[in-house]
């Protein structure tokens, strides 16, 4: 639900209040030195953000409490609200902010879903894909659902089932950023790259990698 706010809060009351529902959804967890040079080197402050795009933070975390914008991806641990750099972008695709809930959520046929979506995205937690859209989205939850298939599929050890299977893998790799430590702190477990690309590499290893290692 939208988080009320006092009639024109300080600057100071929303970057408090967006940190605060920030730990509501991912737990207060700590940020070691390794994970703040990985979001730096990912993500972009929100106020650096919102200077280069001409827009004010302000009204950006204003929308992050009001449901209408996804909360930061991570708090650095000085506390910066980091976020994708690419934030404005599906606002701006969708025809504006009071469009995007609508066109965001019409790229699936179920309504329920698409709701389910919609609040995972606002969530700020779809750190599992270099760039967040409804495409990208629904790509990373076949390709999961394809990879398990094709693991347990009754043509196991065939050249074929190798092949479709390091494609899927593949294309999975290219859409999952690396992760960091502090996203299976969050999780409370292994990553979609732990589970999806790395083990199942090991289990199956390419035909030149395996003549490799031997």
């Amino acid at each position: 639900m939208p988080h009320t706010l006092p009639d024109n809060p300080s600057e100071a009351a929303l970057r408090r209040r967006v940190a605060e529902r920030f730990r509501e959804v991912n737990g207060d967890h700590p940020m070691s030195a390794a994970d703040d040079a990985y979001v730096n080197a990912q993500f972009e402050p929100l106020d650096d953000l919102c200077a280069a795009r001409g827009r004010e933070a302000a009204e950006a975390r204003r929308l992050m409490l009001a449901r209408r914008l996804p909360l930061p991806a991570y708090l650095r641990s000085d506390g910066a609200e980091m976020v994708p750099r690419d934030l404005f972008d599906l606002a701006e695709r969708a025809g504006g902010i009071d469009r995007l809930e609508a066109w965001f959520t019409g790229h699936w046929e179920d309504a329920r879903v698409g709701r389910a979506e919609w609040d995972a995205y606002l969530s700020g937690q779809y750190v599992c894909l270099r760039t967040v859209t409804p495409e990208t989205i629904r790509r990373k939850e076949y390709l999961t659902g394809a990879i398990g298939a094709a693991e347990n599929s009754p043509d196991a050890g065939s050249a074929d089932r190798s092949a479709r299977l390091h494609a899927l893998v593949d294309e999975l790799d290219a859409l999952e950023p690396d992760f960091t430590a502090y996203d299976r702190l969050r999780f409370g477990g292994p990553t979609s790259r732990d589970t999806c690309v790395d083990a199942v590499r090991a289990r199956h290893p390419r035909a030149g990698a395996a003549s490799l290692a031997r």
